[in-house]
C-alpha cells in the first residue's frame, strides 16, 4: 500500500525597501539555519518558495546560500516554487503584469537553479476566480490555498487530503489545500502532537497526503521561534522524527504529489484569503463586530468557515493612502502598456522601457498596500520604496513619450476612482495630484530628478487593537505562540498617543481656527478648524500646465462663529 505523504511548501519573503539589517537578521536567525538543518536530513523533501526581492538580496549579500540551495535541488530534497517576482497580490494588478511577474521569477529560478518551477505561490493566498486562468496561461501547473478556501466553498475537512482542479474559462490549475491544523502545530506544539495528527490522518486517508503551506520566517524570525526551533532543537527533532516514520510516512514535494496522485475532483472558490486577512481588511467598526461574532461561534467550528470577513481589495476602501498608491500603480502600468505598442526599437528606447517595467513591477510588491499583523502600510520606508519605484517608472515613461528634455502637461481625471475628478500635472521635474474636492489639497507630489515622493504620511485612524493597547501592559506572557495569537507592545503608555486625524494628511490643507487654540490642541486634534475650508469643495479657476488655481468662499459656518 502507498505510504501516506506529507507535503511541505515553505515560503520566504522580504518586501521591497526593507532594511538590510532586518534581512541580515532574518538570514542569520531563520533562512540559513533552516537550510543547514534540512541538509542533515536527506529523507525530508519539500517545496521552497523565495520571493524575488529576497532572492536578489541573497544573491548580492550571501551568494554562498545559492550553492547550498542548488545542492538540495540537485539531490531532490528541494523543489523550487515560483510565483510573482516582486510578490504582488495578483488580483490587484493588470493581467499583463501578472504574467510578467510570474515569468520573471520562473526565468530567474531556471537561470540560477537549473529547473523551471512547476508551481506558484500566491501572495497572501489571495484568490479570485480568474486566478486559475492567470496561472494556467503563465505555465503554472499547481498552487496552494488554505483549507479555509475549500471549507468556505462547502468542502468537508475530511476531503482535503489530496488536491483538486480549479478552472476558469477552460484554463485549469491544480490546487493543494494547506491545512490550518498543521500550520498551528508546526512549530508551535510538540513534535509528538504533530506526529499524532499525521498518524491519525494516515489511518483515515490511506494513500493520501496532507499539505502545509506557511512562512519560513515562523522558523526563527517570529518572536521566540529562533530559540525554540534551533537552540532548543525543535526543528532537528521534527525532521529526525519524520525520518524515523519512514515505514508509514513519506515526505514529498508538492510538484511530485500532484503528478503522483490523481485529483480528487473539481473545486470552485469565492474571493478569499486566510481567515485573519479577511478580518483585517474590514473597516474597524465592522472588524470589531466580526471578531465578536466569531467568538460567539467559536464552539461551532463547522460553522466558522461560513462567517467570512471582507476581501483583500477592501484595504483600498479602508485606507485612502493604499487606494491612492494602487491607482498610481495602475496609472503607470497603463502608460507602459502604451509604450509597448510603440514601433520604436532603438537600443536606448528598449533599455529605458525595460528599466521602467522593472520599476513598475517593484512598485507592485504587496506589503505597502495593506495592514494586519503583517503588511507594511504603516511602515514609511516600505511605502517610500514602492512610491519611488512607481515615480521612477512613470518618469521614464513620460520622458519616452515626450522625447523633449523639458515638457509639461495637465489633465483632469478621476485618478483615485472615488467618483470625483482630480487634476494631474506632470513635467520633466515633478508630478502633482491636486484634489479640488478635498480642500484643494495636494495628495501626491513626486520630485522626479531623484525619483522620490514628497507626500507620504498616513492619517491616524482607529484600529481594532487600540482597545487592547489601552488595557494591555507592555510585558507579555512567556512561551512560543503563533504570531496571530500574540499582542505585543514596545513600551508602556502608548495609549496616550492615540489621537486621530480629521482629514487625510495631504499638503496645503487650510486650517482656520480660533485664537484661543494652542499647540496642545493641535496635538490632541482639537483645533475645531473650519470644515468647509479644510476639506470642502474648491472651484477650479485656472487649469493649464503652467498654472492651476483654486478658490473657495469663506464658509457660512465660520462667519457665524466670528460674530
Amino acid at each position: 500500500m502507498r505510504k501516506f505523504e506529507l507535503v511541505l511548501l515553505i515560503h520566504a519573503h522580504q518586501p521591497v525597501g526593507n532594511f538590510d539589517d532586518v534581512l541580515e537578521r532574518a538570514y542569520a536567525t531563520s533562512y540559513l539555519p533552516f537550510l543547514e538543518v534540512l541538509a542533515r536530513h536527506p529523507l525530508v523533501r519539500m517545496g521552497l518558495h523565495y520571493s524575488g526581492p529576497l532572492l536578489e538580496w541573497i544573491e548580492r549579500a550571501h551568494p554562498e546560500y545559492f550553492d547550498r540551495l542548488r545542492a538540495l535541488v540537485r539531490n531532490g530534497q528541494v523543489e523550487m516554487v515560483g510565483g510573482g517576482f516582486y510578490e504582488p497580490i495578483l488580483v490587484s494588478i493588470p493581467p499583463e503584469d501578472r504574467r510578467e511577474q510570474i515569468t520573471r521569477l520562473a526565468d530567474y529560478i531556471e537561470k540560477h537553479f537549473g529547473t523551471r518551477p512547476r508551481g506558484a505561490w500566491i501572495a497572501e493566498r489571495v484568490w479570485e476566480p480568474q486566478i486559475a486562468s492567470t496561472l494556467a496561461r503563465a505555465g503554472v501547473a499547481y498552487t496552494l490555498v488554505d483549507d479555509n478556501h475549500f471549507l468556505g466553498s462547502g468542502f468537508e475537512l475530511e476531503q482535503l487530503y489530496g488536491h483538486y482542479v480549479c478552472e476558469d474559462l477552460g484554463h485549469a490549475v491544480r490546487v493543494l489545500p494547506g491545512l490550518k491544523s498543521l500550520r498551528y502545530l508546526i512549530p508551535f506544539r510538540s513534535v509528538p502532537e504533530t506526529m499524532e495528527f499525521l498518524r491519525g490522518a494516515a489511518a483515515a486517508h490511506p494513500g493520501g497526503f496532507a499539505t502545509m503551506g506557511d512562512d519560513l520566517e515562523k522558523f526563527g524570525v517570529w518572536p521566540g521561534t529562533h530559540e525554540h526551533c534551533f537552540r532548543d532543537g525543535w526543528l532537528e527533532h521534527f525532521f529526525s522524527t519524520l525520518e524515523q516514520g519512514a515505514d508509514w510516512l513519506a515526505l514529498t514535494t508538492p510538484g511530485d504529489a500532484v503528478v503522483a496522485h490523481p485529483p480528487l475532483g473539481r473545486a470552485e472558490f469565492p474571493t478569499a484569503s486566510y481567515t485573519e486577512m479577511m478580518e483585517w481588511s474590514l473597516p474597524t467598526p465592522a472588524r470589531d463586530r466580526y471578531h465578536l461574532l466569531t467568538g460567539e461561534f467559536s464552539s461551532r467550528p463547522e460553522a466558522l468557515p461560513f462567517l467570512r470577513g471582507g476581501t483583500w481589495k477592501g484595504f483600498f476602501t479602508k485606507y485612502a493612502e493604499s487606494n491612492l498608491l494602487h491607482k498610481k500603480m495602475l496609472h503607470v502600468s497603463k502608460k507602459l502598456q502604451h509604450l509597448g505598442e510603440s514601433r520604436r526599437r532603438d537600443k536606448a528606447f528598449l533599455q529605458a522601457r525595460e528599466e521602467a517595467a522593472t520599476q513598475l513591477l517593484r512598485g507592485q510588491c504587496n506589503d505597502a498596500y495593506w495592514h494586519g499583523v503583517f503588511g507594511g502600510l504603516y511602515s514609511p520606508h516600505l511605502r517610500t520604496a514602492v512610491w519611488g519605484s512607481l515615480a521612477h517608472a512613470e518618469a521614464i515613461a513620460d520622458g519616452l513619450t515626450h522625447r523633449k528634455q523639458q515638457y509639461a502637461e495637465v489633465e483632469r481625471l478621476d485618478f483615485d476612482a472615488d467618483g470625483r475628478d482630480e487634476i494631474y500635472v506632470t513635467s520633466d521635474r515633478y508630478a502633482a495630484l491636486i484634489d479640488p474636492d478635498d480642500g484643494g489639497t495636494l495628495s501626491a507630489l513626486d520630485f522626479r530628478p531623484p525619483n522620490v515622493t514628497l507626500i507620504n504620511s498616513l492619517a491616524r485612524r482607529p484600529e481594532s487593537y487600540h482597545a487592547k493597547l489601552r488595557n494591555l501592559p507592555a510585558s507579555q506572557g512567556h512561551g512560543v505562540q503563533s504570531i496571530h495569537d500574540q499582542v505585543r507592545t514596545k513600551e508602556e503608555g502608548l495609549e496616550r498617543w492615540l489621537h486621530y486625524d480629521r482629514w487625510p494628511r495631504n499638503s496645503f490643507r487650510l486650517l482656520l481656527f480660533g485664537r484661543d487654540k494652542n499647540y496642545q490642541d493641535s496635538g490632541a486634534v482639537q483645533l475645531e478648524e473650519d470644515a468647509a475650508l479644510a476639506a470642502g469643495r474648491y472651484q477650479v479657476t485656472a487649469f493649464t500646465p503652467e498654472r492651476v488655481a483654486l478658490a473657495s468662499e469663506e464658509s457660512a459656518d465660520w462667519r457665524a462663529k466670528r460674530r
